[in-house]
């Protein structure tokens, strides 16, 4: 079974890849979306990502209730810094629920039905590979991003 900390570890990196990019877009750029349909900003899709770390480590896995609003996330906007620290309490909190957690054991608020019988809604472990899973795809989608923003802003 893999070690909290080696867990953590690959969170940290795609955490910490997040917010990098964010610090480079900077308050101009990080709410802006690409000109393809369906794209979301730089903050929307950190903003998707808490939510994905609150709900399926905060409430299937911990147990909290959960408040979130999964529509509002595509279409939040803010500051760096302020969504920075979110992403800093987020890993905490992550952290926190990691330590009390049992990998093997069923969640401790049940998965939606369409997920009960997958390896993400079976077990706290699965769960939180889930959470890796959006963390490191968005973190992808979100470099992509940057980096157009970026080049746009150059050839102006």
């Amino acid at each position: 079974m893999i070690e909290a900390a080696d867990y953590l570890y690959f969170v940290d990196d795609a955490l910490e890849g997040m917010v990098s990019a964010l610090e480079e877009l900077g308050d101009e750029r990080v709410n802006r979306r690409l000109a393809a349909p369906g794209s979301n900003s730089p903050y929307a899709v950190v903003t998707h990502c808490l939510g994905v770390v609150e709900y399926w480590a905060g409430h299937l896995v911990a147990g909290r209730p959960s408040h979130r609003d999964r529509e509002a996330e595509f279409t939040a906007a803010g500051g760096v810094a302020e969504l920075v620290g979110r992403v800093r309490r987020a890993r905490d909190q992550l952290a926190a629920d990691v330590a009390g957690a049992e990998f093997g054991a069923v969640p401790r608020r049940p998965a939606d039905p369409d997920d009960a019988a997958l390896p993400i809604g079976r077990t706290q472990g699965g769960a939180f590979l889930h959470v890796y899973e959006e963390l490191a795809q968005h973190r992808g989608q979100l470099e992509i991003t940057r980096d157009l923003l970026l080049a746009a802003h150059d050839s102006v």
